[in-house]
């Protein structure tokens, strides 16, 4: 049995640095796999796909699953790597992989120059950037909490979380600036700005990351020799229980969230027939908020325990699930808006707290490997949600019900989870930093 980690020393401004940067290329990460959702509704389903409408629709998200599909490889590998060689190493490469990917999208050509090349070429690139993300949200998360003294792992497992709704903000903001060009601009070169935008934003949040300083609790394991040889398959061996109820109380944060915005986008401007502009304001405004419940999470998750956040959450999404369609089927501008941003907001609440869950779950030597698996288990079925919703949708005859039970089953799952978490907790008081000032 290995020994316990000692407590590790650092100032409030280093675990304020750390927990920036892992913001900061978060953010980015979020823009480059957001903007791959946005453009799977607007572009890609005519652009790079042939045949109906419904069935280009559902090829483009069938594309879109295929980098969540590809998170768990991300998982395995960059577990393994963090929690042998380091977390900041693998973070590294994590966020050059996903901006020099999302760049090259941007200069793919379509179908109608190379054919069936074309949505073959953007599959790949879309698995590459599954890969990446799949490796890179644990290690954020882990990173952040690990310099975080333990009264203040919510807030500071908060930030890598902010870096979801600014990666909205900015991936909806470039398509709405771009959707303002004539459609045959838009669709001939508009379209490929906002993913060409990834190489500058990609040195800024390179030149920020190269500032963090690797995990004390990492740089203890290693001179203490206390790494697990094999720290992915320990997770699935021994820890099994963690795994899966991380997993399930990380669902609705992701699921969900796709489900009020990819799929919603889809919906809105194909079966409600709205401006595509409207739809997008509304994922911005949606955002916007988020951005607050995500700081108001984190610092109830420090007084009342992620756990019990996680699941009013839960609740309050599965309570929101109606309502949002029925604001939305409205078709007024207002009260569509109202409705995206009630559903993001209810959901937000367990997102907030996933980063301060998932690490309670797991000790420090399989942190980074048990973190980015639960994440990337709940995100392979996250991936899936938007394709299930236009199914169900499809097979409704264009009722949004069926998107509305399909919310409130996430949620469930999620709540349950948030239950069984303080039960299976395997996080000792011992793994922290201690907070120094001066």
């Amino acid at each position: 049995m290995s020994s316990p980690v000692r407590a590790a020393t650092v100032s409030d401004r280093e675990a304020r640095t750390v927990a920036f940067g892992a913001f900061v290329g978060t953010a980015l990460e979020w823009y480059d796999f957001f903007l791959f959702g946005t453009a799977a509704s607007l572009v890609f389903n005519h652009l790079f796909f042939t045949g109906s409408p419904v069935a280009a629709t559902l090829a483009a998200f069938a594309t879109f699953a295929v980098g969540f599909a590809a998170r768990p490889l991300g998982a395995i590998l960059f577990g393994h790597l963090g929690d042998r060689i380091g977390r900041r190493t693998c973070l590294l490469i994590t966020v050059t992989m996903i901006g020099v990917v999302t760049g090259v999208i941007g200069v793919l050509p379509t179908a109608l120059s190379i054919g069936v090349l074309a949505p073959i070429a953007l599959t790949a690139l879309r698995l590459l950037q599954g890969i990446a993300v799949g490796g890179e949200w644990g290690g954020a998360v882990t990173l952040a909490v690990e310099h975080a003294p333990k009264d203040k792992r919510g807030r500071y497992a908060a930030m890598p979380q902010i870096g979801s709704p600014i990666g909205t903000l900015l991936s909806s903001g470039a398509f709405l600036a771009v959707s303002a060009l004539p459609k045959d601009s838009f669709d001939s070169w508009g379209w490929r700005i906002p993913f060409l935008i990834a190489f500058p934003l990609l040195g800024v949040a390179l030149y920020l990351r190269r500032r963090v300083e690797e995990s004390p609790l990492f740089e203890q394991l290693l001179a203490e020799d206390e790494r697990a040889s094999s720290p992915v398959k320990d997770v699935v061996v021994h820890s099994l229980p963690q795994l899966l109820v991380g997993a399930g109380s990380a669902f609705l944060g992701v699921g969900g969230f796709y489900l009020a915005t990819t799929f919603v986008i889809s919906y809105g401007t194909a079966t409600l027939k709205l401006p595509s502009s409207l739809m997008l304001a509304a994922t911005l405004v949606a955002a916007a908020v988020e951005i607050a419940v995500l700081i108001t999470g984190g610092r109830l998750a420090e007084r009342y325990g992620a756990a019990r956040i996680t699941v009013a959450g839960a609740v309050f999404s599965a309570i929101a699930a109606f309502p949002m369609f029925w604001l939305i089927d409205s078709r007024s501008a207002t009260l569509v808006i109202i409705g995206v941003t009630l559903g993001v907001a209810c959901l937000s609440v367990p997102y907030a707290v996933s980063g301060a869950l998932l690490t309670e779950l797991f000790p420090a030597r399989l942190r980074y490997s048990g973190v980015a698996l639960s994440a990337n288990v709940a995100g392979v079925v996250s991936g899936f949600v938007p394709l299930v919703a236009a199914a169900f949708l499809a097979g409704a005859g264009g009722a949004s019900w069926t998107a509305a039970v399909l919310l409130i089953v996430i949620a469930l799952i999620t709540a349950i989870s948030g239950m069984l978490a303080p039960k299976v907790a395997l996080g000792r008081d011992d793994e922290v930093v201690e907070d120094v000032r001066g």
